[in-house]
């Protein structure tokens, strides 16, 4: 993983030190909140619904375990105990002390971490596939590049005022684990003819307008990529619209003028930019990478854990569901579900961190990676030590072998922090999750991608679950509306809105009646939930829902008295 320079390193605490005086004038009352706001945005720091929350960055979502161990002394010294892990691979803490803010920032900074760019009209913090560098499927890491990426895009002079948020995704795997057509810049790295190229995807994006991005250049060399990048952002830069907030996306840039024209300005705009790119960052290339080698990984038996699988069933449904394939002979990928039953999704108490953390440093090659479905990651676990890495899990409830399916839900913070919330988001989540555990159906729906977002802003990505709950506000009373069909994978498409949205007592019976519809609709176990929605459409899910859905909703009128006017 990347390793700061003396430059990193000097850059970040000069920004700590300036924000801890700009804090100490807020504190004091020499700046107003109206003030400070931009301030405290260029350092990942928000005013929510009850308190200030920081965003951390987790650059691709890498980490070590040093580094989530001080992740868990920050939350138990400055939060309530735990971190929320995002959908942008990042953590946030959710109630910290506006003084104490540049105390966690330079605590941070001790292990090569920082907030910086994670808000505000800027190029976020670049993600990435979760199973880089160890995926049997994978092309490419993708990480040396997304490092590069976010060395190029911090505190550039040029896009630090965009129209409006900015966020790049990339992904080495024809999978695309990393949802790259919901970005705003998605790039596939790719090969032809023996070659390494990247394919270069524009105007993704989810929100109150969900677009699905569009290819911009079908393969580019890597040399380019950088002068290319910078041509797109120059373009919108220029562009984009600011006389609307909602309307200045790039998404929305590139509807309006129509992906041929964008595409001929940034080959002109790229025409100007490329001579200025002497190699440098191809230099700065190859240095990163050699900080991305792989590990040196191990020659031993496996029957250990053969054996475990086939005599222990608790062992071997977690291995089922939780286990990814590695590139390496005798390895495997450890997905640790951060979605038990009945909990926050992508919620993790110091204590379980610091166990991930201790896995990390002795079974996993010092590496953890954060998914943007909210779980964490041991990339490098051989599987003779599974039976030892499962058995620390369960010790602290990390061991819910749900990865992939119904309880595996994507969820925003919705109303019971954010500011921006309309609805409840956790509490749907925690229902449905404890309502299919208590049917044991998880099983036999099998794959199954259940996003919720408590608001239009669509952090929760429902727009691409293969079944979506976005919570809205009707005349002050929270009205949950669903979307069947989505999918945010190399292929990814929108979901299609069901009908009328339901009120937050009947949106799990909801759910209930879709499930069970699917399984009566389904060809054999082997069919999907999505391939089943492609195979017979909207209308038997619409009938079963709504039908049934009228049907309760009048017995109810019908059993509650008559109240005279």
């Amino acid at each position: 993983m990347y390793t700061y320079t003396e430059f990193d390193a000097a850059f970040v605490a000069e920004r700590n030190r300036q924000f801890r005086a700009q804090v100490a004038r807020r504190v004091e009352g020499a700046l107003t909140e109206d003030e400070f706001k931009p301030l405290r945005l260029m350092n990942g720091l928000y005013l929510q619904l009850h308190a200030y929350m920081l965003r951390v960055a987790i650059p691709y979502g890498t980490l070590g375990s040093a580094q989530m161990r001080q992740l868990a002394m920050i939350a138990e010294r400055w939060d309530k105990g735990y971190g929320h892990f995002t959908t942008r691979q990042n953590i946030q803490y959710n109630w910290p002390k506006l003084a104490e803010v540049p105390d966690i920032l330079d605590a941070l900074g001790e292990v090569q971490m920082h907030a910086i760019q994670t808000s505000g009209n800027t190029i976020r913090n670049v993600t990435a596939d979760h199973f880089a560098g160890a995926a049997a499927d994978e092309v490419a890491d993708p990480r040396p590049i997304a490092e590069l990426i976010r060395q190029w895009s911090t505190d550039h002079p040029e896009f630090q005022a965009l129209p409006r948020k900015f966020k790049v995704a990339v992904t080495g795997s024809p999978m695309d684990r990393a949802v790259t057509l919901a970005h705003d810049i998605g790039l596939r790295i790719v090969r032809r003819a023996g070659q390494i190229g990247y394919q270069v995807l524009v105007g993704g994006g989810l929100g109150r307008t969900p677009m699905i991005g569009k290819v911009l250049h079908d393969f580019l060399p890597e040399e380019d990529l950088l002068p290319y990048l910078e041509a797109v952002v120059s373009v919108w830069n220029s562009i984009g619209r600011r006389d609307n907030k909602f309307k200045s996306r790039i998404k929305i840039t590139v509807h309006e003028h129509g992906i041929e024209d964008i595409r001929a300005r940034v080959e002109a705009r790229y025409a100007l930019i490329r001579p200025l790119f002497t190699g440098i960052d191809q230099q700065m290339l190859g240095a990163i990478r050699a900080d991305f080698a792989p590990p040196v990984f191990r020659d031993a038996p496996v029957d250990g854990y053969e054996a475990a699988r086939a005599a222990d069933p608790v062992f071997r449904a977690w291995a089922d569901t939780n286990l990814s394939a590695h590139r390496a002979p005798g390895y495997a990928i450890v997905s640790i579900s951060l979605k038990a039953h009945g909990e926050t999704p992508g919620d993790a108490t110091a204590e379980q961190m610091r166990v991930m953390a201790d896995l990390a440093e002795r079974y996993g090659h010092d590496e953890l990676r954060i998914s943007h479905e909210q779980n964490v990651i041991l990339p490098h676990v051989h599987k003779s030590d599974l039976q030892a890495v499962h058995a620390a899990l369960r010790e602290v409830g990390l061991a819910t072998a749900n990865i992939g399916l119904i309880s595996d839900i994507i969820a925003c913070p919705g109303m019971d922090y954010c500011a921006l919330a309309t609805a409840r988001s956790i509490p749907i989540a925690q229902e449905i999750a404890l309502r299919f555990d208590a049917l044991k159906l998880e099983h036999e729906i099998g794959e199954m991608k259940i996003k919720i977002s408590g608001c239009i802003n669509a952090c929760g990505h429902h727009h691409v679950g293969h079944i979506g709950i976005l919570g809205l506000d009707r005349a002050g009373v929270e009205s949950y509306q669903i979307t069947i069909g989505g999918d945010g994978g190399p292929d990814a498409q929108l979901g299609d809105r069901t009908g009328p949205g339901f009120a937050a007592e009947d949106i799990v019976p909801a759910i209930e009646t879709i499930m069970l519809a699917y399984l009566d609709l389904r060809t054999d176990p082997s069919e999907t939930f999505l391939a089943a929605y492609r195979r017979v459409g909207m209308e038997p899910f619409k009938s079963a829902l709504y039908g049934e859905a009228e049907a309760a909703r009048a017995a109810k009128r019908k059993a509650e008295p008559h109240v005279a006017a």
